[in-house]
């Protein structure tokens, strides 16, 4: 999960052959945006996806937080009754910096490569190259 600017947020572990869409609610429920004052922002105004994360569940899941999905429909979905469901273009096309963010991450050998036979090495490594990035900026 990154920020609008490419920053890392929240990052969530998972098993080599599962998919990340199923996890898309765990990662999103972990993310805590902290404000000079009250309590951390949980909601962000909208989410981009690709196609792989078009779902019943993860759309209604973002219509219940009033959070705008910004998620392409897949082909040949969506085709019962009922208007198909919208994506905004503009805000699609800000999706790259989640893209970049992975690929500065795999610059590090240890990320890409994945070393550590451990996950919560692995984890402590993905945190070190968050931390990184933060440094960068």
């Amino acid at each position: 999960m990154t920020d609008g600017n490419g920053l890392p947020m929240t990052a969530l572990l998972t098993a080599g052959q599962r998919h990340e869409s199923v996890f898309f609610t765990d990662v999103m429920d972990q993310v805590r945006v902290p404000r000079p004052t009250g309590r951390p922002k949980k909601r962000p105004e909208a989410v981009a996806g690709d196609r792989a994360y078009d779902s019943e569940e993860n759309r209604k899941w973002c219509w219940k937080r009033n959070i705008e999905s910004v998620i392409p429909a897949r082909k040949g979905m969506h085709t019962g009754p009922g208007r198909p469901p919208t994506c905004d273009t503009q805000k699609y096309k800000q999706r790259n910096v989640v893209e970049r963010l992975v690929g500065r991450l795999k610059e590090r050998r240890r990320i890409a490569t994945r070393y550590e036979k451990k996950a919560s090495h692995y984890k402590a490594m993905l945190q070190w190259a968050f931390i990184g990035e933060y440094l960068k900026r």
